[in-house]
């Protein structure tokens, strides 16, 4: 399995077993009628039987090349192009960057990558490789 594989299923799992419904592997978006955007997972999850449903949808990041900053400008601009999508298409689904804990640990928390995550108005969802699981949420 290759790890792109591994990560989409080990983020896919762990969002099931937080009681998220996926809906979409992945979420198609089409725009203007010949653009095409796949965002890796469209999900739901109902809050409380008497409120709507929450949806999201997740991007789901590894950060394992060679240049950990220009990952991080492809993920950025691409978190953008989705975002401005999901709200002309589906403006109640918020979007999520899933990222692994060690990056972020070691490269999000970095002053100026806050500072451009801040601005972005990028939500996070920390994923543990190690552990299987989500361990935080960053709207």
């Amino acid at each position: 399995m290759t790890a792109k594989d591994r990560f989409h299923d080990l983020v896919k799992t762990a969002l099931i077993q937080e009681g998220w419904t996926i809906n979409d592997d992945p979420l198609h978006l089409r725009m203007s009628g010949v653009i095409n955007m796949y965002i890796d997972l469209g999900a739901e999850k109902v809050i409380a039987a008497e409120k709507a449903g929450e949806k999201i949808a997740v991007e789901i990041k590894r950060f394992l090349g060679a240049s950990t900053i220009s990952e991080f400008h492809l993920a950025v601009g691409q978190f953008i192009n989705y975002r401005y999508a999901l709200e002309a298409e589906e403006p109640d689904r918020r979007l999520y960057l899933a990222v692994p804990l060690s990056v972020y640990e070691e490269f999000f928390k970095l002053t100026f990558i806050q500072k451009v995550v801040q601005r972005s108005q990028l939500n996070l969802l920390i994923y543990d490789v190690e552990a299987e699981d989500i361990v935080q949420w960053k709207p």
